[in-house]
């Protein structure tokens, strides 16, 4: 029996786009086209692939699509994966085969193209040795060494020399016309040598390739065939220094080299964008292209200057993967040098990170001494090159500003890390004292809180439960409707006292019984202020921090050792501008505070004290309330809920004040 070949149509330097439903498309690059079958090695198909496109196997990925099915692209990465394609095509005589490198790869899943399945290394993926290592300075430039050598034959990594005699495109490259003199140049390194060869191959207009490029000698040929044009460079003997030893300096190409495309690494191109990326963190791979184009005439595609944005960046702040190396020092250096701050991280099996917890002297202390007991548990994702979770515990000080206490970076927002990062809490703030968490009751946050901290009020998050109210009704009642019961439901929410919680929720009856259900089911006594006990003051929402985790989009890029050391001189700062600002008032209450109670008071002057037993009062307004002086007490709740004194308790001091003056015996 025959075996049924397939045709595979390959196709390589193209980009995917979206279209409006959702599928992709492919745009751009080359094609070829190879006969396959059941019994092709993905091996021998690799190789052919590599031959046609001058790319290299082993950085080479393979992808395809089902039939039907245009948004979920297919990996190929063994044998069985190019036998089940043979195999799923069915009665199709080709299929459509898309080739890239894991830099493609990476710069697909970076632009969210749906389906793909992400080449971006996740938090869990860098290794953390259980030593503390030996502090390495990277050497940028030996960085783009490699980054040469790896992409040497990889047409992902050429680009497209537009308008050779352009003068405006050639203007910038002028300057390089001479960094290659000949036969007996120096240079101190071979990376500056390979460097200066980038750059005088682009005043010149030509492609190179290396036949050999080791630690003992470099010899490069034009790409073009049949070109002479031909260097060799090797250390000088009893030095370190590299000599050009041999040099044919004519070209034969007559400018067939240019059209073939300038040979521009990625690393090249993060070299010239550094200092432009120092001075704008946001500049986009777009406007890299761009840039690019206009200042050299090479056209680079949207991979590769992502990717050169992702080597400058390295260049300028280090390695990333260097960074999770370094976390057993940088934890014994920030309790070295910061007394009485805690600094732990642990590792997976494999040795590569898990979760790293950090607590400061300057905020346990802080919290301790000037914080109501009040923490706000909450998480931000980290949108950066090894993503994960940022955990924070975030506290309110006197004068109601965010005042951070504690934060941990995670692989990923789990029962078990949220378990850890509070059993490390609980050892960092070290208190007694009854604390009210304002938390989401979900992700194990419920029992992982009453077990930890075992006489803590559990205040669930007001805007987690809203979002959760308003998910679970979508798709039954109109947004018009669902608006209504979210407004009832805050009502309700921030009712004082019994009779309006359950005129708040009766309204969410009126529209829907099932919502009512709902609410009621979601232990109000948990959330509601009719029914909790804890000291919320008035904060319901656990995004109170929200100043903290703005720090945290603003350093998220960063390495890891970076970005806590950024998040660090955040809070530093703010400390020391609140001291400052505080060592300036006037008044003996903070401004926050000073405001309200000015405002209570102005409503206390027209309400009217009758006296009761005791230390009890009654007060007479717009409503008649108790108030009970001793016990820190009012039946409008008011001073209950903020800790600051009511308009009723107000009105009953300055009347005791009054009566105190007339008569000395009160």
């Amino acid at each position: 029996m025959t075996t049924r070949k397939v045709i595979a149509i390959c196709q390589s330097g193209g980009d995917f786009v979206t279209d409006k439903d959702g599928s992709l498309s492919y745009s751009g690059g080359d094609a070829y086209a190879i006969d396959i079958d059941q019994q092709t090695n993905l091996s021998d198909f690799k190789s052919e692939i590599a031959e046609m496109f001058n790319c290299n196997v082993s950085t080479m990925i393979i992808k395809y699509f089902l039939p039907g099915n245009k948004k979920t692209l297919i990996t190929v990465s063994k044998d069985k994966d190019l036998q089940r394609m043979v195999s799923f095509i069915g009665d199709v005589n080709t299929v459509d085969v898309f080739v890239m490198s894991e830099e493609g790869a990476a710069r697909n899943n970076n632009s969210n193209m749906p389906g793909s399945r992400s080449s971006r290394t996740t938090v869990s993926e860098a290794v953390v040795p259980v030593v503390a290592p030996i502090d390495v300075i990277v050497d940028a430039v030996q960085c783009i060494d490699q980054l040469e050598v790896d992409v040497a034959n990889d047409v992902s990594a050429r680009s497209i020399y537009t308008g050779g005699n352009d003068d405006n495109h050639r203007k910038a490259a002028q300057q390089w016309e001479n960094t290659i003199t000949g036969v007996g140049q120096r240079f101190n390194s071979f990376s500056e040598f390979r460097e200066a060869l980038h750059k005088y191959s682009i005043a010149h207009g030509f492609a190179y390739k290396y036949k050999k490029n080791d630690s003992h000698r470099v010899t490069v040929k034009c790409k073009c065939q049949g070109c002479p044009w031909r260097i060799y460079a090797s250390r000088l003997s009893t030095t370190q220094l590299i000599c050009i030893k041999k040099m044919h300096y004519n070209h034969t190409c007559e400018g067939s080299a240019v059209k073939a495309g300038y040979r521009a690494t990625r690393g090249w191109v993060g070299s010239i964008i550094k200092e432009k990326l120092k001075d704008s963190p946001n500049y986009k791979p777009k406007d890299i292209a761009d840039d690019i184009k206009r200042e050299y005439g090479i056209q680079l595609n949207y991979s590769q200057a992502w990717r050169a944005k992702e080597i400058a960046r390295e260049q300028l702040q280090g390695s990333y993967k260097e960074a999770y190396t370094q976390l057993p020092f940088f934890c014994e250096k920030i309790k070295e040098t910061n007394p009485g701050s805690f600094a732990t991280f642990t590792t997976k099996e494999d040795s590569s990170f898990h979760r790293l917890f950090v607590a400061f002297h300057a905020s346990i202390s802080g919290f301790q001494l000037g914080c109501r007991p009040l923490i706000f548990l909450d998480r931000t994702p980290l949108n950066s090159k090894y993503q994960g979770e940022l955990l924070a515990a975030t506290a309110v000080d006197g004068n109601d500003g965010i005042f951070p206490v504690a934060f941990a970076v995670v692989d990923t927002e789990t029962e078990d890390n949220w378990c850890w990062f509070l059993q490390e809490l609980k050892l960092a703030i070290s208190t007694s004292e009854q604390i009210t968490f304002v938390a989401d009751f979900q992700n194990g946050l419920k029992s992982s809180l009453s077990d930890i901290f075992e006489k803590c009020y559990h205040s669930y998050c007001l805007r987690h439960l809203a979002e959760k109210l308003n998910k679970d009704l979508k798709g039954q009642f109109s947004h018009e409707a669902r608006r209504f019961m979210i407004n009832d439901f805050y009502a309700a929410a921030y009712a004082p006292k019994l009779d309006t919680f359950e005129r708040s929720i009766e309204n969410i009856k009126g529209i829907s019984p099932e919502a009512y259900d709902w609410v009621i089911q979601s232990e109000p006594e948990h959330w509601a202020n009719a029914f909790f006990n804890g000291a919320r003051y008035n904060l319901l929402s656990s995004n109170f921090g929200q100043q903290f985790y703005s720090w945290v989009s603003e350093a998220h890029e960063l390495p890891i050792t970076q970005m806590i050391d950024a998040l660090r001189g955040k809070m530093m700062e703010t400390i020391y501008t609140r001291r400052v600002e505080s060592n300036q008032w006037i008044t003996k209450l903070t401004p926050s505070k000073e405001e309200l109670l000015q405002k209570e008071t102005l409503v206390a002057r027209s309400l009217q004290v009758l006296f009761s037993e005791g230390s009890r009062f009654e007060v007479r307004g717009e409503s008649v309330d108790t108030v009970d002086i001793d016990n820190w007490d009012c039946s409008c709740k008011g001073w209950q809920l903020t800790g600051v004194p009511c308009c009723h308790a107000i009105a009953v001091f300055e009347c005791v004040d009054h009566l105190s003056r007339v008569n000395p015996l009160l």
